[in-house]
């Protein structure tokens, strides 16, 4: 099993900031892209940031110079910092994680169970 496991989440005044974080535990061998997607009712699931292996951030445009991704490879964790938060941010934010469990299996998405960011103008 691969867990996820997310936190940060909470209410905040538009121009605000969240730091959310996010740790992989459970049976990984590897883990190739960790992330940040946002989902808010009746509607996809959209990126929010990715960050690979190779270390080169990818971010939507509607964040891009107001939050910031970073990764502990060692301690399997992914963190999204949000700055300038505004109230179009507000959604229920999930991390994801591309695991493989072996040396001889593809790397699969798991996803955490989300936390809630809502953002008041």
């Amino acid at each position: 099993q691969v867990q996820l496991v997310e936190s940060g989440g909470g209410s905040v005044q538009a121009g605000g900031s969240l730091r959310l974080s996010c740790k992989a535990s459970g049976s990984i061998f590897s883990i190739n892209n960790m992330g940040w997607y946002r989902q808010v009712p009746g509607k996809q699931r959209d990126m929010v940031a990715i960050l690979p292996n190779n270390g080169r951030a990818d971010y939507a445009d509607s964040v891009k110079g107001r939050f910031t991704i970073s990764r502990d490879y060692a301690r399997r964790t992914v963190d999204l910092q949000m700055d300038g938060l505004k109230a179009e941010d507000t959604a229920v934010y999930h991390c994801r994680a591309d695991v493989a469990k072996s040396i001889t299996s593809p790397p699969m998405p798991y996803w955490g169970q989300g936390t809630q960011v809502t953002v008041s103008s």
